[in-house]
């Protein structure tokens, strides 16, 4: 029995006597690993592992020590966790000594040493002991740059878990890494390096008298010139180093001295790299530098930086010292003075002045905007600098205002003290009395007033904008000003000439009427509301195309000043009242007016969404109002008024469909369930109790056998109900669901259908999954296979399968494949396919009215992605099996797909889709090629390589549409000519002349926006393979 044991007990050992021979005799790598495994699961000690390597360790030949601390090395790196402090010990002394042994054996002990670096039983002390060996005994710099990057992740992991026993080193510590460092030319222990000199600085370890060298032997590296090899594997960019050093550089005040003169040197020179990496360290400095570093370098800091923004032809490097000169005046702002001490941002703002002032006086001169700048960016800083330059400044400004009477040299004048104006809303003043700018204020208001009646229009956009600036001065504006002010806007707001003007006039207005409600309640609402109502007398000697404009400029102001709750109580009667008027004849109405009041009153109730109690308080005004409109012009007559039809046209009903649906989606779930309980009645029950002037002469049934005006008005329910909350409650939800069903496939008007599936659609979408919603979807589907087999309302029922199956895709439900699969079914119907291939643009897409996630529709992301994936494989399929005279409808509903799908989901199938979408091309559907040409022309600026294996085709293809019948296919076919010529230039050159020849002819298009993408288009083929193209 005790002998066997004894084989048991032998045997592993000379398993692992072979294994430790086959890698330090062999060279067989593998072993090691094999070795690693067998220490891990417990099979051998690392005791063992060292008793086996005894010879090896041993050898007096320098190799085979190093094959065999190399084994030992890499088993400690996999199995260092593992080890007892007495192990560690021990094998730290070992390798310590071995730090001494021939220069081949050198390598494999650094990798032990960082395997034992990584223990959490490493004694105190060791760590210290280890580092000042290798300090002594290992020329760093001599090593291959792996060894050397052992050296620095050894420093790394001790000063990550040793670091109280490194400070107690003292600055033998920084001298020995420094000793370590210098040299150092490998950009992947560069970054190590860098991280390893910061860690000692931010972490306060002892640099003594070595500030100078550590600084020199970081600083040799700056700036940084550096380009990564192609197919670099390491992935280190000039990015990476640039940044980590100036993280060095930057991190402590003791560099001053020795960093101001170099980088000042750098930003001189004329390498454009360096000027730009110099301010940008600059301006990292600076937020850890105080006045004592800066103050003997401020002259020359400033004079480099002057000329850089004076004469540089660089913008990235003109903005860097602007940010560079922001912050030395941030950092002289916030240094804390002794009472004796020189205030030195006084005197370095009187520098910057003195330089630039002179260049202020000649507004016509090149350097007035970047004194200009430089002024703003100093100015900038604080608000003890912005109160020292614009005091001094803007009298200046203020006075070359009024002795330059050109209005582009007045234009220059206030595009820059408008600059100084903006600086001043940074800084808050308690008392409004200490407002550099209070002093100002009269001529502030004149000059404004000023270049608002100027004749020049870039002036009084300018103008407007230094208005809105100097009215979110908290108590700048006095009331008379502010009445001013309106009465100018009021006139721009109206100027035929200018519409840059009136669109800016009525921002302004909108954002000053947020802070000054009673100044525009009181003299600009009573003044558009008069103008609204002028009546036909007063417009007799105007033409039609001016009374619309006054009409639709009045409009457009009011929703534009809509923007607090207390106006939006006079504007939105105001708005509802015109249209009342309309809707009675008062005026002469055609769709188009009453398409603008809509707009203007969805704008009212988009800026109503930010405050509940506005967004109800136009929810309860306007819907009612616009319902009972619409009702009323529903009913049926015996001679229907052309006015009346109006109401119940495609498009104004379309407006009203946004108005309704804008005033629903922000309401909160209680004040939904209010209204949702008076509206639904309405439309189920013909309860119009809750509309104004109600007295209807007939019953309101859209839904029993009502006339086809009420059933149009469906499309209003559905934008109410399919903009509801998820979470609010549908009263008679299995009725209504029923009624939208029916009228969706047994209705002979398309809009009134069409709407009625796109809510019965909606409401299904936001219902919770459960028996009700599997019982909803069974009757639709009964009644689309009942309707779409045959009969009149085949296309009727098409429209509902299609809308259910978009409401079903957006949620994921598991029978929208189903459903995808019977609309692939119908492409080859001889009827509806065309329809069917457009519908998949539909399924694609985002709609603007309902299934959308402002409505609070469930939409899931990456949906596009996920039926591109179920369904592109079927739609090829069908393709290639398809009868010859069905197969364009294939094409098209392909294209559509790709065209919605996003670019980076295509780029990887595009080698197997390209040539469906080639053959699309040939297709004579103008829909089919638009979509398909839309779809190629980001491929060929996204994956040049794959489309330039079908440039012939390729060019050949969009060279017979830029011909076609259709304006919009010419345009899109000479754009993705254009963007051909992204594709390798080799590539392109033998089709140069062809295509210069082709292009000439669309150059004499009929439509000019056309021959603008030919001249486009044509101007770069002709460069294509020019120097410098």
């Amino acid at each position: 029995m005790a002998a066997a044991t004894a084989l048991e007990a032998v045997a592993p050992t000379g398993a692992l006597w072979d294994l430790v021979h086959d890698f330090v005799v062999g060279q067989q790598e593998g072993s090691a690993d094999q070795v690693a495994a067998e220490v891990k699961s417990g099979s051998y000690t690392v005791l063992q592992v060292v008793e086996a390597l005894g010879s090896s360790l041993e050898n007096p030949e320098p190799r085979t020590r190093a094959r065999g601390i190399q084994l030992l090395s890499q088993v400690l790196l996999q199995c260092h966790s593992m080890l007892l402090e007495k192990e560690v010990v021990h094998l730290l002394l070992f390798c310590e000594d071995r730090l001494k042994d021939h220069h081949l054996v050198i390598p494999p002990v650094l990798q032990g040493l960082r395997a034992l670096s990584l223990c959490v039983a490493l004694p105190p002390g060791l760590a210290v002991s280890v580092l000042k060996a290798i300090f002594q005994e290992v020329h760093v710099q001599s090593l291959p740059q792996v060894d050397r990057h052992t050296v620095y992740n050894i420093i790394t992991n001790f000063m990550r878990t040793r670091e109280e026993e490194l400070k107690g080193l003292g600055a033998d510590f920084t001298f020995g890494f420094i000793q370590v460092m210098d040299g150092e030319k490998d950009p992947r222990n560069l970054l190590v390096a860098f991280r390893i000199v910061h860690d000692l600085i931010s972490k306060d370890y002892n640099l003594g008298p070595f500030v100078e060298e550590l600084f020199e032997v970081t600083s040799c590296y700056f700036p940084i010139d550096f380009t990564p090899p192609p197919n670099d594997p390491y992935g280190i960019q000039r990015e990476d180093l640039i940044l980590s050093l100036r993280a060095v550089l930057s991190s402590t005040p003791r560099f001053a001295e020795f960093l101001l003169p170099l980088l000042i040197e750098k930003v001189d020179s004329e390498m454009l790299s360096a000027k730009l990496d110099s301010l940008q360290t600059l301006n990292a400095c600076c937020a850890v530098y105080g006045q004592k570093e800066l103050k003997d370098f401020l002259p020359s800091l400033w004079t480099s930086i002057r000329r850089e923004v004076f004469q540089t032809a660089s913008e990235r490097v003109e903005a860097a010292g602007l940010a560079a000169l922001h912050s030395l005046t941030a950092c002289l702002s916030h240094s804390v003075l002794r009472a004796d001490a020189e205030d030195l941002l006084d005197s370095f703002l009187s520098n910057i002045i003195q330089d630039c002032r002179h260049h202020l006086c000649e507004p016509d001169m090149k350097l007035v905007w970047p004194s200009a700048k430089l002024l703003q960016a100093a100015a900038g800083a604080s608000a003890r600098a912005c109160d020292h330059i614009t005091s001094n400044v803007l009298p200046l400004l203020l006075e070359q205002f009024h002795k330059h009477s050109q209005s582009n040299q007045r234009r220059t004048i206030l595009e820059m003290i408008l600059g100084f104006l903006k600086l001043q809303q940074k800084w808050g003043y308690e008392d409004k009395n200490e407002r550099p700018l209070c002093g100002f204020k009269d001529q502030l208001c004149s000059l404004v007033f000023m270049a608002l009646t100027d004749p020049s229009t870039q002036l009084q956009l300018v103008g407007i904008r230094t208005l809105t600036v100097l009215g979110a001065q908290p108590d700048f504006l006095s009331s008379g000003d502010l009445e001013l002010a309106v009465g100018h806007l009021y006139r721009l707001i109206f100027l035929e000439d200018s519409q840059s003007c009136r669109v800016a006039a009525m921002e302004a207005s909108g954002t000053l009427a947020t802070l000054y409600p009673e100044a525009f309640s009181s003299h600009l609402v009573p003044k558009l509301s008069e103008k609204l109502h002028v009546g036909e007398s007063d417009f007799a000697t105007r033409d039609g195309p001016t009374k619309r404009s006054w009409h639709l400029h009045c409009l457009q102001a009011l929703s534009a000043v809509s923007t607090h709750p207390s106006i939006v109580k006079e504007t939105l009667p105001l708005l509802l009242q015109h249209l009342r008027q309309m809707n009675k004849g008062i005026m002469t109405t055609g769709s188009s007016e009453i398409i603008a009041v809509c707009h203007s009153l969805q704008q009212v109730a988009e800026k109503c969404q930010q405050d509940p109690e506005s967004c109800w308080y136009f929810h309860q005004t306007a819907i009612p109002c616009l319902l009972a409109l619409t009702v009323q012009a529903s009913m049926p007559e015996k001679e229907p008024s052309v006015l009346k039809k109006v109401l119940l046209e495609d498009e104004v009903l379309a407006a009203m469909v946004s108005v309704i649906g804008t005033a629903t989606t922000h309401l909160s779930p209680d004040l939904a369930a209010q209204s949702v309980a008076r509206i639904v009645p309405l439309f189920l029950d013909g309860n119009i109790s809750f509309l104004p002037e109600n007295s209807f002469p007939y019953r309101f049934q859209p839904f029993q056998n009502g006339s086809s005006g009420q059933r149009r008005l469906v499309a209003l329910l559905m934008a109410f109900v399919c903009s509801l909350p998820r979470n609010v409650e549908i009263p008679r939800l299995n009725q209504l669901m029923r009624e939208l069903l029916e009228l969706s496939c047994c209705c002979s008007c398309p809009f009134s259908s069409t709407a009625a599936a796109k809510c019965f659609a909606g409401l299904l979408n936001k219902h919770p999954a459960g028996q009700q919603l599997n019982e909803f979807l069974q009757l639709a589907m009964d009644k689309v296979e009942a309707s779409l087999d045959s009969g009149p309302y085949r296309i009727q029922a098409f429209t509902l399968l299609l809308w259910v199956t978009k409401a079903l895709v957006l949620r994921y439900h598991p029978l929208s494949s189903c459903l995808t699969d019977r609309l692939m079914g119908l492409l080859s119907d001889p009827e509806l396919g065309p329809a069917v291939a457009d519908g998949f643009s539909l399924l694609m897409s985002d709609c603007p009215d309902v299934l959308t996630r402002a409505g609070h529709a469930e939409v899931r992301i990456m949906f596009r992605q996920r039926f591109f994936t179920d369904n592109v494989p079927a739609l090829v399929q069908g393709f290639h099996t398809a009868p010859q005279d069905v197969k364009p409808n294939y094409l098209k509903g392909l294209s559509h797909v790709l065209n919605r799908l996003p670019k980076p989901v295509l780029l990887p199938e595009l080698p197997t889709l390209l040539s469906l979408l080639l053959e699309a091309l040939s297709c004579p559907d103008c829909v089919v090629q638009l979509s398909t040409l839309g779809c190629l022309q980001p491929l060929l600026l996204e994956a040049p390589q794959v489309m330039s294996l079908h440039v012939d085709t390729l060019v050949t293809k969009f060279l017979n549409l830029s011909s076609s019948p259709s304006m919009a296919v010419r345009i899109a076919a000479l754009q993705c000519m254009h963007a051909l010529t992204h594709l390798p230039t080799p590539v392109l050159l033998p089709y140069k002349p062809q295509v210069i020849r082709a292009l000439a002819k669309p150059l004499d298009d009929k439509k000019r926006l056309v021959r603008k993408e030919a001249v486009s288009a044509r101007g770069e083929w002709f460069l294509l393979g020019s120097p410098g193209s």
